[in-house]
């Protein structure tokens, strides 16, 4: 018989619990074989078919079958390529654009399926991000999409296009050709005035871009990124395609928005991909100083636990642990490279925890985005070719809520897409927006989730609706998605 020395045991003893530990704490689980889905491209969630279940479109378009499994709507006539969603002609039945290719609209028409309508063309054949907003506030979903380039050759605009009504589109208007090499386009209201303004990713080393909407309904902006510091870090200034010189800056792939350390303004996540030259910008943590700092950004990277990996991509934001902060989840696109995820510890300090969740040695992808897609109150995520099922509510320690916001068609786009809800607790305000596009071509949930924390009781939301004013909701019971229609 044989018999194992004490320092033996104990290291044994050790590596037990250490293994114990780790399967204990891992909150995501591969879910494609459980759910009978292989999603590939970028990720946009949304209920298509109006069900109550969380669909979502990675590639082709995938139904959710009560949160069991997903099949293929092979009858749907739903494009392929990349998209993001919003109702563009108020029916009810959230509408789809794919921003790929040359581009097209395509009409739900709430039966299952959908039907092409007509779009201007794009000035851009390889578009890598677009969204829906509303930027003259009358109600209608309008489209900001991204152009690109043809390495070395050209470089495509930008471009907004007005929704008429009818289902008819007009250009509005396009950026000057040969400018700028745009990857992500998110939108949310920055300064707070009512109108939703656009955080352009701009590649190759150029400032971003962000356009402060004008107001007054007529849809112009300016590009105020360098005046209110998110344009990057610039530095030297060299040419590039087309003869136009630039302050060098990052190559930034996809951006977010959103309220990081709770305090009730949009904050903004930058995500850059840098090789090792000093000159090129990081990924940046960057804090709305409100209405006191004139709503410009400062950088609180410095210190936040973000390590550096070269290719960085793609940014998606979500309360994972329901602990009432947005933790960050950042793919990369090289081998030697793998994907993050960081809690949001507060103060404006990350911690990766990327391993101990399950996510760890993830492939390059671009693929990033969250939705709940078993209603059971936690998020889940698509990315890297997988489903990745959050189990952090089967032995829940925090609360958290649901908010389905849904406007009027008039005032207010049915989808609510810019609208910004916000919870008041006692030591912080919690704060959602309704959105469309995410870091670089991808789509959140449009369903607002707030984790709680250990906040107890019912809660009062405060609503604002852009351009229509602010709305009440009192006395919200956690545990539970709840409907809010524009009144």
């Amino acid at each position: 018989m044989t018999i194992a020395s004490p320092r033996k045991t104990s290291l044994l003893v050790l590596a037990t619990l250490l293994v114990t530990v780790t399967t204990a704490t891992a909150e995501f689980k591969d879910g494609n074989k459980q759910l009978g889905i292989t999603p590939g491209g970028k990720a946009a969630f949304i209920d298509y078919n109006n069900d109550g279940w969380i669909d979502l479109f990675a590639g082709q378009l995938w139904k959710n079958e009560g949160g069991k499994k997903f099949v293929l709507a092979k009858d749907s006539k739903a494009p392929g390529g990349e998209v993001i969603w919003g109702d563009f002609d108020n029916d009810g039945n959230v509408d789809v654009f794919q921003f790929t290719g040359a581009g097209s609209l395509h009409r739900n028409k709430g039966d299952g399926t959908f039907e092409a309508v007509e779009f201007p063309k794009l000035p851009t054949i390889n578009s890598r991000g677009a969204a829906w907003l509303d930027i003259n506030n009358d109600g209608l979903l309008d489209l900001y999409v991204g152009g690109y380039e043809i390495w070395t050759k050209t470089v495509h605009p930008d471009a907004i296009y007005i929704n008429q009504g009818g289902g008819k589109f007009a250009k509005h208007w396009q950026s000057k050709d040969g400018n700028y090499s745009a990857r992500g386009v998110t939108a949310g209201d920055f300064n707070e005035d009512g109108f939703v303004d656009v955080y352009v990713s701009n590649y190759r080393l150029q400032p971003n871009h962000l356009w402060q909407n004008g107001g007054k309904g007529k849809g112009l902006f300016s590009n105020v990124a360098m005046d209110v510091g998110a344009a990057g870090k610039p530095s030297q200034v060299i040419p590039y395609t087309g003869g136009i010189r630039y302050p060098v800056c990052g190559h930034t792939i996809g951006s977010c928005f959103g309220d990081m350390d709770n305090d009730g303004h949009l904050d903004i996540f930058v995500g850059n991909f840098a090789h090792g030259a000093a000159y090129q910008n990081r990924s940046q943590f960057l804090k709305n100083l409100g209405p006191k700092g004139k709503y410009k950004f400062e950088d609180k990277s410095a210190g936040s636990g973000l390590g550096y990996q070269e290719s960085y991509a793609s940014p998606a934001l979500g309360d994972f642990d329901n602990d009432g902060d947005l933790d960050l989840y950042f793919t990369t696109v090289y081998g030697h490279n793998h994907s993050v995820l960081y809690s949001n510890e507060g103060g404006w300090k990350f911690k990766n925890i990327t391993a101990p969740q399950g996510l760890g040695n993830l492939p390059p992808t671009y693929q990033s985005a969250w939705g709940d897609i078993d209603n059971d109150g936690d998020l889940d995520l698509a990315t890297a070719g997988k489903l990745w099922i959050n189990q952090v509510a089967a032995t829940p320690k925090n609360k958290w809520i649901g908010l389905k916001l849904e406007g009027d068609g008039k005032k207010v786009n049915r989808s609510a897409i810019g609208a910004i809800a916000r919870i008041k607790l006692k030591d912080r305000v919690l704060t959602r927006q309704v959105e469309s596009g995410t870091g670089e071509g991808n789509q959140n949930q449009v369903r607002l989730h707030f984790g709680l924390g250990a906040h107890e009781g019912p809660v009062d939301v405060e609503i604002t609706w852009l351009g229509a004013g602010k709305q009440m909701v009192k006395g919200l019971a956690a545990g539970k998605v709840h409907k809010v229609t524009f009144k």
